[in-house]
């Protein structure tokens, strides 16, 4: 089967960016211009997935918002002749067939996966984390949709973290079997001598229906949050699981510094602010060595 619809897990309180997230979905924190989750719908709509289900939480409003139409915008710039940004508002509002499910209480990314069973059916779909961002020249979740196509099991995408950073990861025990990973075991932020890998999940799965039932027998974990790892961890005892370790550049958004990194590389790699941003990074840098 081709993997036809994907989940976005994004009814997350977002304490980590305190005060900005109190009235403002950590989603719509803005990477240069554009909010961190569009460049995951971008992706989606990159690897042929036009069916997006977004789970959201009290406060999430401008997530729809977005990427719903905005008559009274759109004809104040087409008054204006504001050609340019009109036609980007215009491709945002027609970038998918995007769904909305509101999880009432934020227990977790399994739960919030949970709730998509009745969308997603008897069919694999794609899990896309909001905090993590891959630039590839093949999207991310179409390397692992094409994986599916080949092997017809769940597959997680993985990405090398230095040694000494794997205890701030989910990693997984693995076999390479021919240049894809038979997972064996996950384990949660593990200590580096004790490491099975330096293999870290990151936020991108395809997985098939299966998990849905695996994941209505999965404990909460101690914070009372039902994590999607542990049901997958489970899923590896019974069924065949996959990882593949992609091949881009993979960027957290997840916490403030990670967050001004990402800033400034997707800032760098702009045609138009590209150069002169440079400059001043150059001009600053200068000026920290001179002080």
């Amino acid at each position: 089967m081709k993997v036809r619809k994907a989940v976005i897990p994004a009814a997350g309180l977002g304490t980590r960016f305190l005060p900005a997230t109190k009235a403002l979905p950590k989603e719509m924190m803005p990477i240069v211009d554009k909010p961190a989750i569009q460049y995951i719908v971008e992706e989606i709509v990159a690897s042929g997935i036009e069916d997006i289900l977004i789970i959201t939480g009290r406060g999430k409003r401008a997530i729809e918002d977005h990427f719903d139409k905005s008559f009274e915008l759109n004809s104040v710039l087409r008054e204006k002749e504001k050609v340019e940004i009109l036609k980007t508002l215009e491709e945002i509002e027609r970038l998918a067939d995007i769904h909305y499910l509101r999880q009432k209480e934020a227990l977790g990314t399994g739960h919030a996966i949970l709730k998509a069973k009745n969308h997603i059916g008897d069919e694999p779909f794609g899990v896309l984390y909001g905090d993590d961002l891959v630039r590839a020249n093949t999207p991310c979740i179409k390397q692992l949709s094409d994986l599916y196509e080949k092997y017809n099991s769940s597959i997680l995408a993985v990405a090398e973290v230095p040694q000494e950073k794997v205890g701030d990861y989910g990693i997984i025990k693995a076999k390479n079997i021919g240049g894809i990973y038979l997972v064996e075991d996950l384990v949660e932020k593990p200590q580096p001598q004790k490491a099975p890998s330096n293999l870290a999940l990151l936020g991108r799965f395809i997985l098939e229906p299966e998990i849905f039932d695996v994941l209505k027998k999965t404990k909460p974990a101690v914070d009372n949050e039902l994590r999607v790892t542990d049901a997958i961890k489970t899923l590896a005892k019974t069924h065949v699981v996959y990882a593949h370790k992609i091949e881009g550049e993979w960027i957290t958004v997840g916490d403030r510094l990670s967050y001004l990194i990402a800033t400034v590389e997707f800032a760098l790699a702009r045609s138009d602010i590209g150069p002169k941003f440079k400059e001043y990074l150059i001009g600053l840098s200068q000026r920290w060595r001179e002080q």
